[in-house]
Protein backbone atom coordinates (compact mmCIF):
# COMPACT_ATOMS: atom_id res chain seq x y z
CA UNK A 1 0.00 0.00 0.00
CA UNK A 2 1.30 3.63 -0.44
CA UNK A 3 0.03 6.74 1.04
CA UNK A 4 -0.35 9.83 -0.83
CA UNK A 5 0.13 13.70 -0.29
CA UNK A 6 -3.74 13.99 -0.03
CA UNK A 7 -3.75 11.44 2.39
CA UNK A 8 -5.51 8.97 0.72
CA UNK A 9 -4.74 5.38 0.60
CA UNK A 10 -4.41 3.41 -2.40
CA UNK A 11 -4.32 -0.52 -3.68
CA UNK A 12 -1.08 -0.95 -6.18
CA UNK A 13 -0.42 -5.06 -7.09
CA UNK A 14 2.87 -5.92 -7.29
CA UNK A 15 4.33 -8.49 -9.60
CA UNK A 16 6.95 -10.90 -8.36
CA UNK A 17 8.61 -12.85 -11.10
CA UNK A 18 10.82 -15.40 -10.97
CA UNK A 19 14.65 -14.38 -10.97
CA UNK A 20 16.18 -17.02 -12.83
CA UNK A 21 15.72 -18.84 -16.19
CA UNK A 22 13.92 -21.59 -16.09
CA UNK A 23 16.16 -25.09 -16.62
CA UNK A 24 15.43 -26.74 -19.96
CA UNK A 25 14.87 -30.39 -19.93
CA UNK A 26 15.50 -33.31 -22.77
CA UNK A 27 13.89 -36.48 -22.55
CA UNK A 28 14.60 -40.10 -23.83
CA UNK A 29 11.21 -42.34 -24.69
CA UNK A 30 11.68 -45.54 -22.60
CA UNK A 31 8.11 -47.57 -23.80
CA UNK A 32 5.50 -46.95 -25.51
CA UNK A 33 1.92 -48.39 -25.28
CA UNK A 34 -1.26 -48.15 -26.28
CA UNK A 35 -3.57 -45.86 -25.15
CA UNK A 36 -7.23 -45.58 -26.45
CA UNK A 37 -7.35 -43.15 -29.48
CA UNK A 38 -11.36 -41.98 -28.53
CA UNK A 39 -10.22 -40.96 -24.99
CA UNK A 40 -10.19 -37.33 -24.82
CA UNK A 41 -7.55 -36.85 -22.17
CA UNK A 42 -8.15 -34.77 -19.08
CA UNK A 43 -6.31 -36.25 -16.35
CA UNK A 44 -4.46 -38.79 -15.46
CA UNK A 45 -2.90 -40.48 -12.45
CA UNK A 46 -1.27 -43.36 -11.69
CA UNK A 47 -1.81 -45.07 -7.86
CA UNK A 48 0.43 -48.27 -6.96
CA UNK A 49 0.90 -48.89 -10.81
CA UNK A 50 -2.59 -48.68 -11.82
CA UNK A 51 -3.41 -45.88 -14.16
CA UNK A 52 -6.61 -44.24 -14.08
CA UNK A 53 -8.00 -41.65 -16.51
CA UNK A 54 -10.63 -38.93 -16.78
CA UNK A 55 -12.02 -38.63 -19.82
CA UNK A 56 -13.50 -35.16 -21.23
CA UNK A 57 -16.16 -33.78 -23.85
CA UNK A 58 -20.11 -33.65 -22.81
CA UNK A 59 -21.59 -36.71 -23.62
CA UNK A 60 -18.99 -38.77 -23.76
CA UNK A 61 -17.31 -38.15 -20.08
CA UNK A 62 -16.19 -40.87 -17.83
CA UNK A 63 -13.45 -42.06 -15.35
CA UNK A 64 -11.89 -45.08 -16.81
CA UNK A 65 -9.59 -47.68 -14.73
CA UNK A 66 -7.27 -49.09 -17.15
CA UNK A 67 -4.21 -51.33 -17.86
CA UNK A 68 -1.74 -49.35 -18.94
CA UNK A 69 0.68 -51.83 -20.91
CA UNK A 70 -2.09 -52.61 -23.21
CA UNK A 71 -4.30 -50.17 -23.16
CA UNK A 72 -7.33 -52.01 -22.33
CA UNK A 73 -9.96 -50.31 -20.52
CA UNK A 74 -10.80 -52.27 -16.94
CA UNK A 75 -13.46 -50.20 -15.72
CA UNK A 76 -15.58 -47.03 -16.29
CA UNK A 77 -18.13 -45.04 -15.01
CA UNK A 78 -19.86 -42.40 -17.47
CA UNK A 79 -21.00 -39.28 -16.87
CA UNK A 80 -24.04 -37.34 -17.07
CA UNK A 81 -23.95 -35.93 -20.66
CA UNK A 82 -24.26 -32.39 -19.36
CA UNK A 83 -21.13 -32.75 -17.52
CA UNK A 84 -17.54 -31.84 -19.52
CA UNK A 85 -15.21 -34.22 -17.17
CA UNK A 86 -11.51 -32.56 -16.79
CA UNK A 87 -8.51 -33.47 -14.36
CA UNK A 88 -8.37 -35.79 -11.77
CA UNK A 89 -6.36 -36.64 -8.31
CA UNK A 90 -6.45 -39.72 -5.80
CA UNK A 91 -5.79 -39.16 -1.99
CA UNK A 92 -6.81 -41.15 0.62
CA UNK A 93 -8.45 -43.59 -1.36
CA UNK A 94 -10.47 -41.37 -3.18
CA UNK A 95 -10.60 -39.92 -6.58
CA UNK A 96 -10.98 -36.35 -6.97
CA UNK A 97 -12.49 -35.72 -10.37
CA UNK A 98 -13.25 -32.25 -11.54
CA UNK A 99 -15.52 -30.67 -14.09
CA UNK A 100 -14.89 -27.95 -16.80
CA UNK A 101 -18.00 -25.38 -16.63
CA UNK A 102 -20.32 -27.15 -13.84
CA UNK A 103 -18.34 -25.39 -10.96
CA UNK A 104 -18.51 -28.78 -9.72
CA UNK A 105 -16.64 -31.90 -8.97
CA UNK A 106 -17.11 -35.42 -7.76
CA UNK A 107 -15.29 -37.69 -5.11
CA UNK A 108 -15.27 -41.79 -5.79
CA UNK A 109 -14.44 -44.38 -3.62
CA UNK A 110 -11.39 -45.62 -4.76
CA UNK A 111 -11.64 -49.35 -4.19
CA UNK A 112 -15.74 -50.13 -5.70
CA UNK A 113 -14.68 -47.28 -8.23
CA UNK A 114 -18.60 -45.56 -6.86
CA UNK A 115 -19.28 -42.39 -6.69
CA UNK A 116 -19.56 -41.09 -2.68
CA UNK A 117 -20.26 -36.98 -3.10
CA UNK A 118 -20.22 -34.12 -4.97
CA UNK A 119 -18.51 -30.65 -4.25
CA UNK A 120 -18.81 -27.15 -5.08
CA UNK A 121 -15.84 -24.69 -6.24
CA UNK A 122 -17.22 -21.24 -6.17
CA UNK A 123 -13.78 -18.97 -5.93
CA UNK A 124 -11.94 -19.99 -9.19
CA UNK A 125 -13.00 -20.11 -12.62
CA UNK A 126 -13.53 -23.49 -13.62
CA UNK A 127 -11.83 -26.73 -13.39
CA UNK A 128 -9.05 -27.81 -15.17
CA UNK A 129 -6.16 -30.00 -13.71
CA UNK A 130 -5.74 -30.75 -10.04
CA UNK A 131 -2.55 -33.10 -8.12
CA UNK A 132 -2.26 -33.23 -4.40
CA UNK A 133 0.82 -33.91 -2.33
CA UNK A 134 -0.74 -36.30 -0.03
CA UNK A 135 -1.62 -33.19 2.35
CA UNK A 136 -2.67 -30.00 0.05
CA UNK A 137 -4.85 -30.19 -3.54
CA UNK A 138 -3.78 -28.08 -6.13
CA UNK A 139 -6.34 -27.19 -8.87
CA UNK A 140 -5.68 -25.19 -11.88
CA UNK A 141 -8.51 -22.76 -13.52
CA UNK A 142 -7.09 -22.07 -16.98
CA UNK A 143 -5.87 -18.81 -15.52
CA UNK A 144 -2.27 -17.88 -13.93
CA UNK A 145 -3.03 -19.46 -10.58
CA UNK A 146 -3.28 -22.42 -8.88
CA UNK A 147 -5.77 -22.83 -5.86
CA UNK A 148 -4.74 -24.64 -2.82
CA UNK A 149 -8.03 -26.94 -1.52
CA UNK A 150 -8.80 -28.24 2.05
CA UNK A 151 -7.79 -31.96 1.92
CA UNK A 152 -11.03 -32.80 3.78
CA UNK A 153 -13.58 -29.91 2.92
CA UNK A 154 -12.42 -29.62 -1.05
CA UNK A 155 -13.13 -25.83 -0.02
CA UNK A 156 -10.46 -23.24 -2.16
CA UNK A 157 -8.29 -21.60 0.25
CA UNK A 158 -5.85 -20.01 -0.88
CA UNK A 159 -3.62 -20.01 -4.56
CA UNK A 160 -0.50 -19.39 -6.01
CA UNK A 161 0.74 -17.16 -9.20
CA UNK A 162 2.73 -19.20 -11.96
CA UNK A 163 5.18 -16.89 -13.55
CA UNK A 164 8.25 -17.77 -15.52
CA UNK A 165 11.39 -14.64 -15.49
CA UNK A 166 9.28 -12.54 -18.15
CA UNK A 167 5.71 -12.79 -16.98
CA UNK A 168 2.83 -14.44 -15.74
CA UNK A 169 1.87 -18.15 -17.20
CA UNK A 170 -1.35 -19.44 -17.65
CA UNK A 171 -3.71 -22.08 -19.26
CA UNK A 172 -2.52 -24.06 -17.15
CA UNK A 173 -4.48 -27.86 -17.47
CA UNK A 174 -3.21 -31.29 -16.20
CA UNK A 175 -1.21 -31.30 -12.99
CA UNK A 176 0.71 -33.91 -11.48
CA UNK A 177 2.60 -33.94 -8.39
CA UNK A 178 6.61 -34.96 -8.81
CA UNK A 179 8.94 -34.98 -6.13
CA UNK A 180 7.80 -31.71 -4.67
CA UNK A 181 7.09 -29.82 -7.40
CA UNK A 182 4.15 -29.37 -10.21
CA UNK A 183 4.15 -30.50 -13.12
CA UNK A 184 1.74 -28.75 -15.62
CA UNK A 185 1.02 -29.06 -19.20
CA UNK A 186 -0.06 -25.44 -20.91
CA UNK A 187 -3.23 -26.03 -23.16
CA UNK A 188 -2.41 -25.54 -27.14
CA UNK A 189 0.92 -25.58 -26.21
CA UNK A 190 3.53 -29.09 -26.45
CA UNK A 191 5.29 -27.95 -23.55
CA UNK A 192 5.62 -29.12 -19.71
CA UNK A 193 6.89 -26.69 -16.66
CA UNK A 194 7.81 -27.53 -13.74
CA UNK A 195 6.82 -25.42 -10.65
CA UNK A 196 7.68 -24.59 -7.26
CA UNK A 197 4.28 -25.26 -5.24
CA UNK A 198 5.59 -22.65 -2.51
CA UNK A 199 6.07 -19.51 -4.73
CA UNK A 200 4.79 -20.53 -8.28
CA UNK A 201 8.00 -19.77 -9.78
CA UNK A 202 8.64 -21.62 -13.08
CA UNK A 203 11.82 -23.87 -12.47
CA UNK A 204 12.12 -26.14 -15.54
CA UNK A 205 10.86 -26.71 -19.06
CA UNK A 206 10.04 -29.78 -21.02
CA UNK A 207 9.54 -29.46 -24.78
CA UNK A 208 7.18 -32.46 -26.52
CA UNK A 209 6.67 -31.55 -29.21
CA UNK A 210 8.07 -34.15 -31.19
CA UNK A 211 6.07 -36.81 -29.42
CA UNK A 212 2.40 -35.79 -31.62
CA UNK A 213 4.44 -37.27 -34.64
CA UNK A 214 4.76 -40.42 -33.20
CA UNK A 215 1.02 -40.88 -32.75
CA UNK A 216 -1.23 -41.94 -35.41
CA UNK A 217 -2.65 -38.87 -37.18
CA UNK A 218 -6.28 -38.77 -38.02
CA UNK A 219 -8.94 -35.59 -38.25
CA UNK A 220 -9.77 -35.40 -34.45
CA UNK A 221 -6.42 -35.61 -33.18
CA UNK A 222 -5.78 -33.02 -30.45
CA UNK A 223 -3.23 -31.56 -28.15
CA UNK A 224 -0.36 -32.80 -25.88
CA UNK A 225 -2.66 -33.34 -22.40
CA UNK A 226 -1.66 -36.11 -19.77
CA UNK A 227 0.68 -36.26 -17.10
CA UNK A 228 1.45 -39.27 -14.57
CA UNK A 229 3.99 -40.12 -12.73
CA UNK A 230 4.64 -43.97 -11.61
CA UNK A 231 6.26 -44.25 -8.52
CA UNK A 232 6.90 -48.11 -8.79
CA UNK A 233 8.89 -47.43 -12.12
CA UNK A 234 10.00 -43.98 -11.18
CA UNK A 235 9.38 -42.56 -14.82
CA UNK A 236 6.70 -40.12 -16.72
CA UNK A 237 4.28 -41.04 -18.30
CA UNK A 238 2.47 -38.78 -21.18
CA UNK A 239 -0.02 -38.81 -24.01
CA UNK A 240 -2.79 -36.58 -25.52
CA UNK A 241 -5.98 -35.95 -26.46
CA UNK A 242 -7.58 -38.85 -29.38
CA UNK A 243 -4.08 -40.11 -28.91
CA UNK A 244 -3.62 -43.96 -29.77
CA UNK A 245 0.22 -43.98 -28.06
CA UNK A 246 1.03 -43.14 -24.24
CA UNK A 247 5.12 -42.66 -23.94
CA UNK A 248 7.04 -43.71 -20.80
CA UNK A 249 9.85 -41.19 -20.19
CA UNK A 250 12.77 -40.77 -18.64
CA UNK A 251 13.77 -36.69 -18.03
CA UNK A 252 17.56 -35.57 -18.99
CA UNK A 253 18.43 -32.30 -17.39
CA UNK A 254 20.77 -30.22 -20.27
Amino acid sequence: MYTGTNNKIHDFQITLLNSEEPKLYDYKIINTYNHNIQSYTQGLEFYKDKLYESVGKRGRSKLLLTNYKTGKILSEIKLDDEYFAEGLTILNNKIIQLTWTSKIGFVYDLNKLSLLNTFNYNKSKEGWGICNDGNRIFKSDGSEKIWILDKNSLEEIDFIQVYTNKGGLDRLNELEWINGKIYANRYLDDFVTIINPENGAVEGIIDFSKLKNKVTSHKELDVLNGLAYNKVRNSLFVTGKLWDKMFEIELIEN
